[in-house]
């Protein structure tokens, strides 16, 4: 038999292979040895390589890039490479990468770019508004705030002033592109790092901020304020910028923009500033509650380091010659208080206590507080301010006339506080613009026997402890007390003696004895010496309760001694008109207030609704009521015949510095008192030297029973 062998091309030879038993030859490859397989199991068919299927899809410019691409794939293990070099990328694969990071970050910032459109609406903060206050019958009462602004063209602005603020806060504007990649780097950096998000900014992103964005601190924020301020840049002037960024920037003390600002600060239009008091106005822009100098020492200390900084800059950046530098050593002080309220002479003193309350109880921020808009219902009555306004007048021109030397240092503060809490009226002064501080709500002078109603209260309330391991008796308003003067203060172990190793007695007004007397008759006819024994026997600590859960402020009171019961504590006289105000409320107090509601461009603002609590029970309430009555008719028993259920009591001191006289009536509280004290020279009280009359001839009274329409 011949085997026939097809003929074969003259450049081809034939090669016998053997084939181990059991195994399927799969390559032809001699060098490969998978090519053996154990026999069932079929080959997957070849999948073209995906260099070849990007070589058809893409063209001749991927069989170029293909052996760069290679070379960027990881081959894990690297061959030729030990240790942690095994499975280290190469420095080909790291270029890779940083190029793709960076490709898609130009990407996403090109995207962020085109989608970002500047607003065609400015916010609130380049919009201010003024704070509307309205009386409790809904009229006007007051229109307040700096924050209407007024715009300065750049060209008014000296360019001293303009190169004081770039020096402060942004160098390079001129030159930069409207944003600060090292600045956005920071902030970026300090929220993830440590949750901040601050500094950097140029001016035309804090320009942007203020008046396209909210005040919020977050990287997208941040990113959105960039994409901005790039646009901003492009098709605004740089001059056109900074007008903008200088008349919407926040100053403090209610002010926006530098006009307002110069006013605020040193009582002049921006034109007229030098270039020492426009680096003062400038370093406000870093935060005015922390560079203001009149808000506290450290502030001060601060103001002057950035002022002094400021100008140094300006000589490192050629806009103020060193000779010129020289010519500022003094730091250029600033007002001491803006006018912040432009009303009249006496609803200055309501405004101030309504803004005071609605920041309060909104829980506004200043810088939002003052960004306006505001309409701010009072519950100060019109006809009520207006008669206690009145009678504090009449009382004025009277000692004036009488004894004007004595009469230059007398002041009067006047409040009427509802049983609800409603503050319906106050004096505060003659004149906001001449005396800032608010002598309805100063604690300057103490109670005196005006406190004695709030002893009453606590022993009915808590009754007395005479011994120390007995418990307490029940007090009544007939329980007998000594009313001599001189009386001793006892305590369960004898006599009460002071630091000063002397025995401590009560005094009666006039050194007058009244022999055993009840406690009822004690309040009606204000004798001293059983309220300070009887303050001892329930406990000073239990009397100050009493008094802080009827309205006084813990703040007013000094030492626990025995003087506490003859009214050493100094309370205001909205507290003192608050405290009385429990009484005739059965012995509820809801802390006084002043802004029954708040509306912001038609919304409702939310308030914290003012506090409510039981200081006593409705019966010792009443108790304290019948005498305090008592007493009203005692000195005044013709117009107690035709005002009924009129109650209130005088309040003396034994040193004669302060004059007091509340009561109640229609279930309003009002309380006087008449001081002396020398502005010019201290704040300490002076004699009143007959300028608040005889207790025949109370002056607290008659501007008491004037106030209520009883005089």
């Amino acid at each position: 038999m011949q085997l026939k062998v097809p003929a074969l091309p003259p450049d081809e030879t034939v090669q016998l292979r053997t084939v181990e038993a059991g195994l399927s030859r799969d390559s032809d490859d001699p060098s490969d040895k998978s090519r053996f397989r154990p026999p069932g199991r079929r080959r997957k068919a070849a999948r073209p390589a995906a260099l070849s299927r990007l070589k058809g899809a893409a063209g001749p410019w991927v069989t170029r890039a293909a052996p760069y691409v290679r070379r960027l794939r990881p081959h894990y293990p690297r061959p030729g490479r030990t240790g942690w070099r095994r499975w280290a990328p190469s420095w080909r694969q790291w270029l890779g990468g940083v190029l793709t990071f960076l490709g898609l970050i130009t990407v996403g910032l090109g995207v962020g770019y085109a989608t970002t459109d500047i607003p065609e609406n400015l916010n609130s903060y380049a919009t201010q508004q003024d704070n509307v206050y309205f009386w409790s019958d809904g009229t006007p009462m007051a229109r307040t705030g700096w924050v209407r602004r007024q715009d300065m063209p750049l060209k008014d602005i000296p360019e001293d002033v303009r190169w004081a603020v770039l020096a402060a806060e942004n160098a390079s504007f001129y030159s930069d592109p409207g944003i600060s990649l090292s600045g956005i780097g920071r902030a970026v950096w300090r929220t993830f790092g440590e949750g901040d998000t601050q500094g950097g900014s140029t001016i035309t992103q804090q320009y942007v901020k203020n008046v396209y964005l909210n005040q919020d601190r977050s990287v997208g924020r941040k990113f959105t304020e960039a994409m901005l301020a790039l646009k901003l840049d492009n098709r605004m002037s740089k001059d056109d910028i900074l007008e903008g960024y200088l008349n919407t920037s926040w100053f403090g003390r209610g002010t926006y923009g530098m006009q307002r600002a110069a006013q605020a600060y040193y009582g002049k239009d921006v034109s007229e500033l030098d270039v020492s008091e426009a680096a003062v106005l400038a370093s406000l822009l870093k935060g005015a509650a922390l560079y203001d100098p009149a808000l506290s020492r450290a502030n001060h200390a601060r103001a002057v380091e950035r002022w002094s900084w400021i100008l140094d800059r300006m000589v490192d950046i050629g806009r103020l010659s060193p000779a010129q530098r020289a010519k500022y050593k003094t730091f250029p002080e600033p007002l001491k208080q803006a006018r912040g309220y432009d009303t009249g002479k006496q609803s200055d003193y309501l405004v101030e206590l309504a803004a005071q309350y609605a920041r309060k109880a909104a829980h506004l921020t200043d810088k939002q507080f003052d960004l306006g808009g505001y309409q701010i219902y009072t519950t100060f009555d019109r006809k009520r301010e207006s008669a206690l306004t009145d009678a504090v007048t009449r009382a004025r021109g009277k000692a004036r006339k009488s004894d004007a030397a004595t009469a230059r240092a007398a002041h009067y503060g006047a409040a009427s506080v509802a049983t609800d809490g409603r503050i319906l009226a106050v004096y505060g002064g003659p004149d906001h613009r001449e005396q800032g501080y608010n002598e309805s709500n100063s604690t300057t002078v103490p109670a005196g026997s005006a406190f004695l109603p709030f002893v009453y209260a606590s022993a009915l309330q808590n009754g007395v402890q005479r011994t120390r391991d007995g418990g307490p008796t029940e007090v009544t308003p007939d329980t007998l007390y000594d009313g001599d003067d001189g009386v001793p203060v006892m305590t369960p172990e004898g006599p009460y003696w002071d630091r000063g190793g002397k025995r401590v007695a009560a005094r009666n007004d006039g050194r007058k004895d009244y022999g055993r007397i009840s406690l009822h008759q004690a309040l009606a006819q204000s004798v001293n010496t059983p309220f300070m024994q009887l303050g001892m026997d329930t406990g000073l600590d239990k009397v100050r309760r009493t008094a802080e859960a009827a309205g006084l402020l813990s703040s007013s009171f000094g030492p626990q001694v025995p003087a506490l019961s003859l009214g050493s504590a100094t309370p205001s006289a909205i507290r003192m008109a608050s405290g009385y105000a429990t009484f005739a409320g059965a012995g509820t107090h809801v802390e006084p207030y002043s802004v029954a509601r708040i509306t912001r461009n038609g919304s409702t603002v939310r308030l914290t609704k003012p506090a409510s609590r039981r200081a006593v029970t409705a019966k010792v309430a009443e108790q304290v009521q019948s005498a305090l009555r008592s007493a009203f008719s005692l000195a005044h028993p013709a117009t107690a015949a035709s005002a009924a259920r009129v109650a209130g009591k005088t309040g003396t001191t034994q040193d004669d510095t302060a004059a007091w006289y509340v009561g109640t009536a229609s279930s309003v509280s009002t309380a006087v008192v008449a001081y002396r004290i020398d502005l010019t020279k201290s704040l300490e009280p002076l004699p009143l030297k007959g300028i608040a009359g005889t207790p025949a001839g109370s002056v607290p009274y008659d501007i008491w029973s004037g106030a209520q329409g009883l005089g």
